[in-house]
């Protein structure tokens, strides 16, 4: 067997025929049945049987999620554990059709048996209770499954069709800011309750907003996170610009919450309009890994063009590549993306290359206390 992969390869080393004779090995059923025999390597076959099992069943896992979900089980659990036949009731549900549901939920630690014959939440049925940010990404993901029923047909035709890119139509809009308001308003409450989930986070990480007297939040959707930074740090003013119908719709926002004497919402396309200045520091959470490189190139470029002297950028993003939640990066946002249309889920690397084309300098990693949802880059122009 010849060593080259092609013409053009290059040679194999000697940890790539190492790795390739593993998994001659591994693919060998009689060495899969002498493995979960041998006592020292049962552990790791099971373990592995079981992860290859999960990859073949996930879909179900998230579809018992979604049931619990929209039928508002982990809050009826939250008021103290209930009987079946009284869950069955409230629920809507035979008994028959509620022990089934109860008992692939328990399976998942979403909910636990308790006694005489009761169920209450399990440990992650707990800290789903008032989560509502998980809870609408749950009902959403609706949208992402439809579109996956034929993934080979989605690599090849692309996003053409798909549930997602009619949800978010900036995605593959020529003009962005020609989006309608009913349009905005729909995706506008998804991207509130994905900021949500990670403004504490970051508010946590990154404590000098508490030292600086304005922020400015490109991208920033109707103002989830603008209003969490502003309740954080009383006396902190808030710049937002997004598009005109979203930007609408933050300044509702921060009306009703009693911010509007604090918080200002402006609208304009952010990859070429002038942004509001004199923001000490400048955040952009989640907005480049929508969009493709020369997008996000021509977003940073905006940013630096109108950046005070001085002044912080933070770029908060799903980042491929974070140890221990791999998959987040490439495997979840990877398909999501491209159901959507455009951009993709990016290294730390990458988006420091970006950043440095864009004139700025080099970008350090905050720490995040959950790394899962989001990375955090802060930088400042050369």
């Amino acid at each position: 067997m010849s060593l080259l992969l092609g013409m053009d390869a290059a040679p194999l080393s000697w940890l790539d025929r190492a790795l390739a004779w593993r998994d001659r090995l591994i693919a060998s059923d009689a060495f899969r049945r002498w493995a979960g025999r041998f006592p020292l390597t049962r552990p790791v076959t099971r373990k592995r049987a079981r992860a290859l099992f999960d990859l073949c069943a996930g879909f179900v896992y998230s579809q018992v999620l979604s049931a619990c979900v929209r039928l508002d089980l982990f809050t009826l659990l939250a008021r103290g554990p209930q009987a079946t036949a009284a869950l069955a009731r409230q629920l809507q549900l035979s008994e028959d059709a509620t022990v089934r549901l109860l008992r692939a939920a328990a399976s998942l630690d979403l909910v636990a048996e308790r006694s005489g014959g009761r169920w209450g939440l399990g440990q992650l049925g707990a800290a789903m209770v008032g989560n509502e940010g998980i809870a609408a990404m749950v009902e959403h993901h609706q949208l992402l499954y439809a579109d996956l029923a034929d993934p080979v047909r989605l690599l090849r035709e692309g996003s053409a069709g798909t549930r997602l890119s009619a949800f978010w139509p900036y995605a593959t809009s020529a003009n962005p800011a020609a989006v309608d308001p009913a349009t905005a308003a729909a995706y506008s409450r998804v991207m509130a309750a994905s900021q949500a989930l990670l403004a504490g986070e970051i508010l946590d990480a990154f404590p000098l907003l508490g030292r600086v007297d304005r922020l400015l939040d490109v991208g920033g959707g109707e103002g989830a996170f603008a209003e969490a930074a502003a309740r954080r740090h009383p006396r902190l003013r808030i710049d937002l610009f997004d598009l005109p119908a979203v930007a609408e719709r933050a300044r509702q926002r921060f009306a009703a919450t009693g911010l509007g004497e604090r918080a200002r919402a402006f609208g304009g396309d952010f990859r070429n309009d002038p942004l509001p200045q004199g923001a000490a520091v400048v955040t952009l959470i989640r907005v480049l890994f929508d969009h493709d490189d020369e997008t996000a190139l021509s977003i940073l470029a905006n940013v630096r063009r109108h950046l005070a002297p001085g002044a912080t950028v933070l770029v908060a993003e799903p980042m491929a590549g974070t140890p221990g939640a791999e998959a987040m990066g490439d495997a979840y946002f990877g398909f999501y993306l491209l159901a959507m249309g455009r951009g993709r889920s990016r290294t730390r690397s990458e988006l420091q290359r970006l950043l440095r084309t864009a004139g700025f300098g080099t970008a350090r990693p905050v720490a995040m206390p959950v790394p899962l949802h989001t990375g955090l880059l802060a930088c400042r122009p050369h």
